[in-house]
C-alpha cells in the first residue's frame, strides 16, 4: 500500500485525497485549517500537523496549493528533504511552467523525482475522480505513480519534461476563459431578443457550438448561481501565468488578453470569491441589463 503525504486540503485536494483513501492508499494530509484535515480522517486517512510531517515516510508527496509561492516554500523548506532517494512529488496545483522546472531540478539534486500534473474538470471532477490530468517531467516517474493518477482522474496524459504539464494547463485555462466570456456573451445576447435561454442552450449544447463548458456552467450561469467551483481570484491568477508565459515566448494572444482584462475587472469590482462564471455579470452589467 503506497504512502502517501497530501499537503492542500481545499476545495480540489479534499476530494481528491479522499478518493485516493477510497482507493486504498494509505493517506497523510496537511492543511493550515484543522477542519479540512479532519474531513480526510473521518474518510478513513490520517491527520499530519505540518507539510514536512505529511511528507515523512511517504512515497509520493501530492501538492494542491494556490501558487506558485506557495508550493516553493512546501517543496523547498523541508519537504524535499525528509523525502527518501527515489520518492516522486506530484505537484497538482496550477504554477508557472518555469517554476515547475526549478522545482524539478531542485529535486534532482537530492534524489527525488518531481512531477507537475495540474489538473481540469473543477470541483466535479475533483469529487468525481474525472478529472484530466496533464503531466510534465520524468516518464519513468509517471509510470511509478500511474495508480494514484488512475485513482483521481479519467483523462491522464503525460505530456512531456518538466514543466509542460503546467504549459498544458495554462493553455487550457486561455480556453476556459475565452469560452466562459463568450457563453456569458451569448446569454445575455439571447435574452436581449426575448429567446427561451434555457431551449437555446440545449441546441447548442449539440450542435458545433457544444462544450464541457457549456454543459457544466451554462444552467448555474442561468441561475444566477455562482458558489464557487473555480474562483475568480485563481482564474485571475492563472491568467497572469498564460500572458506572462506567452510573452516570454514571443506568441500573441490577443483574445487571452482580453479574457484576462476581463477576468482582472471582474475581480476589481469585488467578485473574486465567486465562481468564474460570474463573468455573465459583467456582460449584463456592460449591457445595461438585470439578471432577467
Amino acid at each position: 500500500m503506497t504512502a502517501i503525504g497530501f499537503i492542500g486540503l481545499g476545495v480540489m485536494g479534499g476530494p481528491m485525497a479522499a478518493n485516493l483513501v477510497r482507493a486504498g492508499f494509505d493517506v497523510a494530509g496537511f492543511n493550515r485549517s484543522p477542519a479540512k484535515v479532519q474531513r480526510l480522517v473521518d474518510v478513513g486517512g490520517r491527520g499530519a500537523a505540518s507539510a514536512v510531517a505529511a511528507a515523512e515516510g511517504a512515497d509520493v508527496v501530492i501538492t494542491v496549493l494556490p501558487d506558485s509561492p506557495d508550493v516553493e516554500a512546501v517543496l523547498l523548506d523541508g519537504v524535499l528533504d525528509v523525502l527518501a532517494p527515489g520518492a516522486v512529488v506530484v505537484d497538482m496545483s496550477t504554477i508557472r511552467p518555469d517554476v515547475a522546472r526549478s522545482l524539478a531540478a531542485a529535486g534532482d539534486e537530492r534524489g527525488v523525482r518531481v512531477l507537475d500534473a495540474p489538473v481540469s474538470g473543477g470541483e466535479q471532477g475533483a469529487v468525481d475522480a474525472t478529472l484530466s490530468i496533464m503531466v510534465g517531467g520524468d516518464a519513468a516517474a509517471f509510470e511509478a505513480v500511474r495508480p494514484v493518477f488512475d485513482a483521481l482522474g479519467r483523462t491522464v496524459v503525460h505530456v512531456g519534461p518538466p514543466g509542460a504539464g503546467q504549459t498544458v494547463k495554462a493553455a487550457n485555462q486561455l480556453i476556459v476563459a475565452g469560452t466562459l466570456q463568450l457563453v456569458a456573451e451569448a446569454l445575455v445576447f439571447l435574452d436581449a431578443h426575448g429567446v427561451d435561454r434555457s431551449r437555446a442552450v440545449e441546441v447548442l449544447a449539440g450542435g458545433l457550438a457544444g462544450s464541457a463548458v457549456l454543459d457544466r456552467k451554462a444552467a448555474a450561469m442561468l441561475a444566477h448561481e455562482f458558489t464557487p467551483g473555480f474562483r475568480v481570484d485563481l482564474h485571475h491568477k492563472d491568467l497572469g501565468i498564460v500572458t506572462a508565459a506567452a510573452r516570454d515566448a514571443g506568441v500573441a494572444i490577443p483574445a487571452g488578453s482580453l479574457a484576462a482584462t476581463l477576468m482582472a475587472a471582474l475581480r476589481a469590482q469585488g467578485h473574486g470569491d465567486l465562481d468564474h462564471s460570474a463573468l455573465l455579470l459583467q456582460v449584463e452589467q456592460l449591457s445595461g441589463r438585470s439578471a432577467p
